[in-house]
C-alpha cells in the first residue's frame, strides 16, 4: 500500500504558482501616503501680481495650518495660523497685510514684491496631533520698463572715433539683445558685445553705421523694447560750414602758390629790360620827354 498523502498544507507548490503569488502580493501592497509638498502658483511672479502656495496631499481632517516665513517654523516668523473646528484665522508677527489663509491650507500673497521672494514653511497639524512640515519657495521678478540707449558719443568722427551704446540700466536676472537696422547684429570685426550683451561698442565708425539701433530687455516675466536710436556720423562731404582754421589753410596755401609765381614773373621782366639795346632805350626815353607841339 502507499502511504496515505500528506496534508495540503505540505504538498509540493510549483514554483510557476509560487512566483505568481509574490507578484501579487507585490502589486496588492497600498502604496505609502503622499508626501506634503508646496507649489507656488504661478512658478515665477511678476511684481505686484498674486501668487498662490497652494499645499498637496494635505492630511484628511487636519486640525489646523501655520504659515512662516523661512524654512522652519519659527513663531517670531509666523505669517499666519488656522483652526479648522472653529474656522479662526490668527495672524503673526510677520503679517503684512497682504497675506490670506485658506481652509485647505493655500496661502494667498497678494501685490508681491522683490522683498518677498524666498522660502516659506507649512506646519500641518493631524487629528492624532503629529504634525507635517514643507517648505515652498517664491521667485518675484521686476516687470521691466522701457529700456533708454544712452551713448558715449553721438556725433562721432568718421574713421576716427569709437562708440559705445549702452542699453538701459542695469537690473538682475535680464538677458539683452540688439538689432541694427531692424535685423540682427551682422558677424563684423568693428562689432564688439559685453559679456552680458548689454554694452556695443562699434569700433571706428563710418558713414553707413548710423542705425537705428535698438536693444532689448528680457526677464522671466517681461520683454520690453527701446525705442530706435541713430548716430550723427560726421563726415567731410557732409560738413555745412568750414572752420576758422580751414580757411585760414586754404588761404595760407593760395599764398604759397601765388607768392612764387609773382616773383618769378618780376624777375622775368627785369631780366627783358637789361636785354633791350641802348640805342632803343634812349629813342624811348627821348620820345617820352620830348615836349608836344600842337600844330
Amino acid at each position: 500500500m502507499e502511504p496515505p498523502s500528506g496534508p495540503a498544507s505540505r504538498r509540493h507548490v510549483p514554483w510557476s504558482r509560487l512566483l505568481l503569488a509574490v507578484s501579487l502580493l507585490t502589486f496588492w501592497t497600498p502604496p505609502t501616503t503622499a508626501q506634503l509638498t508646496i507649489e507656488a502658483v504661478p512658478p515665477l511672479a511678476a511684481e505686484g501680481s498674486g501668487v498662490f502656495l497652494v499645499a498637496h496631499n494635505v492630511t484628511k481632517f487636519p486640525l489646523g495650518y501655520a504659515w512662516y516665513r523661512g524654512e522652519r517654523g519659527d513663531n517670531a516668523q509666523l505669517i499666519a495660523s488656522y483652526r479648522v473646528d472653529n474656522d479662526a484665522t490668527t495672524n503673526g508677527p510677520v503679517y503684512s497685510g497682504r497675506e490670506a489663509l485658506y481652509p485647505n491650507g493655500t496661502l494667498l500673497i497678494q501685490n508681491v514684491t522683490q522683498k518677498d521672494t524666498g522660502s516659506y514653511t507649512l506646519l500641518v497639524t493631524k487629528k492624532d496631533l503629529q504634525t507635517e512640515i514643507q517648505t515652498g519657495h517664491l521667485h518675484v521678478y521686476p516687470v521691466l520698463p522701457t529700456p533708454v540707449i544712452t551713448s558715449n558719443n553721438s556725433n562721432p568722427r568718421e574713421h576716427e572715433d569709437t562708440v559705445v551704446l549702452t542699453c538701459g540700466s542695469e537690473t538682475q536676472n535680464t538677458s539683452y539683445m540688439w538689432w541694427i537696422n531692424s535685423q540682427s547684429l551682422p558677424k563684423s570685426t568693428r562689432l564688439e558685445l559685453s559679456e552680458d550683451k548689454r554694452t556695443l561698442t562699434v569700433v571706428t565708425v563710418t558713414r553707413n553705421d548710423p542705425g537705428p539701433y535698438v536693444c532689448e530687455a528680457r526677464n522671466p516675466v517681461s520683454v520690453s523694447r527701446s525705442d530706435p536710436f541713430t548716430l550723427d556720423v560726421l563726415w567731410q562731404e557732409n560738413s555745412r560750414a568750414l572752420g576758422v582754421g580751414a580757411i585760414t589753410g586754404i588761404v595760407i596755401g593760395v599764398l604759397l602758390v601765388l607768392t612764387p609765381l609773382a616773383l618769378l614773373g618780376y624777375f622775368i621782366f627785369l631780366h627783358r629790360q637789361m636785354e633791350e639795346p641802348a640805342g632803343d632805350r634812349f629813342t624811348l626815353e627821348a620820345g617820352l620827354q620830348a615836349p608836344l607841339v600842337l600844330q
